[in-house]
């Protein structure tokens, strides 16, 4: 197999995989070690992946999260089909956390009529949760200004006191390998606080944000279902990891 038809071949298994190691590429393409290394490195060169201990994985997009009024106009109609189906899962009596974000916002009109207490750390959504006469708890502390979520110490405290029968999640990238992960550490820290109070959570996305990493974790692919529109044959193999449920 020629050079550039290596390069090619290991570009579209990262695609696939997310991390790779040179043992695999070997057999794989029936080549030394040494070519196999050498591959790796011109396509690091490149800035085409990055090497790691006994391989290679995927080059990660920068950091750089859209405001909440951004995070609206993108993908609103398949956002609207995970977001109802979500909140067809909330019965009478749940006490859910809904997360802020732009999907989970849009949980809220189908939630009208429901006999239920809500907790969130978006100041929009308890806004618009009241505006539908939902029983509606805010978390205090501090407010982050490009998302409108409330973060902080003083929230996790809270957090702390609550326990929920369901929790909705908005999540910036979802991965086997680094599971769920979002920008910023302290937004983490509350997600992962939520997930760990609920009996069940839910991570609500549109399918752009599957095999995509963000800087933060926040827990493992296998603590959450996932909600999202059709996956593609390649986004398929999630199903191997986690509970995925098709809007």
């Amino acid at each position: 197999m020629l050079t550039d038809e290596r390069h090619s071949f290991i570009l579209e298994q990262l695609e696939q995989k997310s991390t790779l190691t040179v043992q695999e590429l070997v057999e794989q393409l029936g080549h030394s070690e040494s070519t196999i290394r050498r591959d790796l490195t011109t396509l690091e060169d490149q800035d085409k992946l990055v090497r790691i201990h006994g391989g290679a994985r995927k080059k990660r997009k920068p950091v750089d999260e859209p405001t909440m009024d951004e995070k609206t106009v993108k993908f609103m109609q398949k956002k609207e089909k995970v977001s109802q189906l979500a909140a067809y899962l909330v019965n009478d009596f749940d006490v859910i956390y809904l997360d802020a974000g732009t999907t989970t916002y849009a949980m809220i009109p189908y939630l009208e009529g429901k006999n239920i207490t809500v907790v969130t750390n978006g100041v929009p959504h308890a806004a618009l949760l009241t505006d539908y006469n939902i029983e509606t708890i805010l978390v205090g502390g501090k407010i982050k200004q490009r998302t409108k979520a409330v973060i902080g110490s003083i929230a996790e405290r809270q957090l702390d006191e609550v326990n929920f029968t369901k929790a909705f999640m908005g999540m910036n990238g979802v991965d086997i390998t680094q599971g769920f992960t979002t920008p910023d550490t302290e937004e983490a820290a509350i997600k992962r606080k939520a997930i760990r109070q609920s009996n069940q959570s839910y991570v609500l996305v549109d399918v752009s944000k599957l095999d995509e990493v963000s800087f933060s974790k926040v827990a493992d692919i296998d603590e959450c279902t996932v909600i999202t529109n059709h996956l593609s044959d390649k986004q398929q193999r999630l199903k191997d990891y986690t509970r995925i449920m098709e809007a």
